[in-house]
C-alpha cells in the first residue's frame, strides 16, 4: 500500500508584539507536535527577516539571535522557503501576527494558512470592533467607550466614566492580548497612568466596565463548542503574571456551574465565532456575575497552543490528545 505523503508544514513563530515570548513557547509545543506525527517542518519567525538561524533551537530560546523589525516580515515571508510548503502554521500571538497582517501577506502568496481569514482576525483583534459586532448578534458585553491617543482631556475622560460606569474600570489596549498593559482603576485617581499604560501599547485605550464575578472561557474547533473551562487567579485578576506565572492560577474543566448556563456559553460562543466569521478554531473569553449571566470580553483567534493552554485543555476534555488537536487543525485548513 502506497503511503500518503503528509503536507510540509511552515510553523511561523515569535514576531514582534509584546508576546513574542509566549508564542516561542507555543511553537516549540506545536513543533514538537509536528515531528511526531510525522510532518516535515520549517520553523520561521518573521521578525527576523532573512536573517533566520540555522539551528532551529534557536528560535525557541528567549534570546533573539538577531534584530527584530516590524519591517523584516516582508522580508521573511517572500523567503524562498515557502516555495513548496503546503500549509503554514500560524502561531504568532497579538499585533503583526493575528491582527489579519500575516495572513494578508500570506494570501498575496497565494499559500494557505491555519486558522482565521484576514477580516476575521483584524476584527477580533480590535477590541471595539468585536465588542459592537458581540452587541449586534445578541451576546451581552461590558459597556465600554474609547480614548485616541491624541487629543483626548483626561477631566472629559473622567467626566464620562463617572457618567455611565461606576469604578472599578478596566482600561486596557484597544488591540492586544495576554492582558498587556491592562489596569483595574478602584478610583479616579488611577485612571490618567492607566490610560498612559495602555496609549504605550495601541493608539486607542479602551476604558470598561469591570464586571465582577468568575472568568470563563469556550474554546471552538470548527463548529464543536468544548466544555466550559473556568479560569481561578489566586490574585482575583487574570493578569499576565497571573497567565504566564506557574502556580498563580488555577484552572477547572468542565467549569462547575448550572448545566444551562454551560450550555448558554458554549452556544454564546458558537455564535460570536460565526458572527466574526472565524474558522478551524478559536477561544472565546466571558465574565460570569453572581446571577450567571455572561459578559463577553473576546475572540482569541489565535489561541496559546502549548500542552498546558487552555485550548488543549478544554479539547482534553473531550478525549482529543495534543497531537491529535494540532492535527485536527491541519485537516481543518486544508
Amino acid at each position: 500500500m502506497t503511503k500518503i505523503k503528509k503536507p510540509k508544514i511552515a510553523l511561523l513563530l515569535g514576531g514582534t508584539s509584546p508576546e513574542r515570548e509566549i508564542s516561542k513557547s507555543s511553537g516549540a509545543s506545536v513543533y514538537k507536535a509536528l515531528a511526531e506525527t510525522g510532518y516535515e517542518t520549517i520553523v520561521i519567525d518573521p521578525a527576523y527577516g532573512k536573517q533566520q538561524p540555522d539551528d532551529v533551537q534557536k528560535l525557541f530560546t528567549k534570546e533573539d539571535h538577531a534584530p527584530i523589525s516590524n519591517r523584516n516580515y516582508i522580508e521573511a515571508l517572500n523567503l524562498p522557503l515557502f516555495d513548496d510548503v503546503d500549509l503554514v502554521f500560524l502561531i504568532l500571538h497579538g499585533k503583526w501576527g493575528e491582527d489579519g497582517t500575516v495572513q494578508s501577506l500570506l494570501e498575496l502568496r497565494g499559500i494557505k494558512y491555519t486558522g482565521s481569514k484576514v477580516l476575521s482576525s483584524a476584527i477580533a483583534i480590535d477590541k471595539h470592533l468585536s465588542k459592537t459586532l458581540f452587541r449586534n448578534s445578541g451576546v451581552r458585553t461590558a459597556d465600554w467607550f474609547i480614548v485616541h491617543k491624541s487629543g483626548y482631556n483626561i477631566n472629559e475622560v473622567e467626566k464620562e466614566i463617572n457618567a455611565v460606569m461606576k469604578y472599578p474600570v478596566v482600561i486596557k489596549p484597544n488591540d492586544q492580548g495576554s492582558t498587556v498593559g491592562l489596569s483595574v482603576c478602584k478610583n479616579e485617581n488611577e485612571i490618567e497612568a492607566a490610560i498612559k499604560l495602555a496609549h504605550e501599547f495601541s493608539d486607542m485605550a479602551m476604558v470598561e466596565e469591570y464586571i465582577p464575578g468568575r472568568e470563563m472561557t469556550v474554546g471552538i474547533i470548527d463548529q464543536l463548542a468544548l466544555p466550559v473551562l473556568e479560569i481561578k487567579p489566586k490574585s482575583g485578576l487574570y493578569d499576565y503574571e497571573s497567565k504566564y506565572t506557574p502556580g498563580l492560577t488555577e484552572y477547572e474543566v468542565p467549569a462547575q456551574i448550572p448545566e444551562n448556563v454551560f450550555k448558554e456559553l458554549q452556544r454564546q460562543a458558537l455564535l460570536v465565532f460565526n458572527a466574526l466569521r472565524c474558522e478551524g478554531f478559536a477561544r472565546v473569553d466571558f465574565r460570569l456575575n453572581e446571577k450567571n449571566q455572561s459578559y463577553c470580553l473576546e475572540v482569541n483567534t489565535l489561541p496559546g497552543m502549548t500542552s498546558l493552554s487552555l485550548v488543549p485543555k478544554m479539547a482534553a476534555e473531550v478525549g482529543i490528545s495534543f497531537n491529535e488537536l494540532i492535527e485536527k487543525i491541519i485537516e481543518l485548513s486544508l
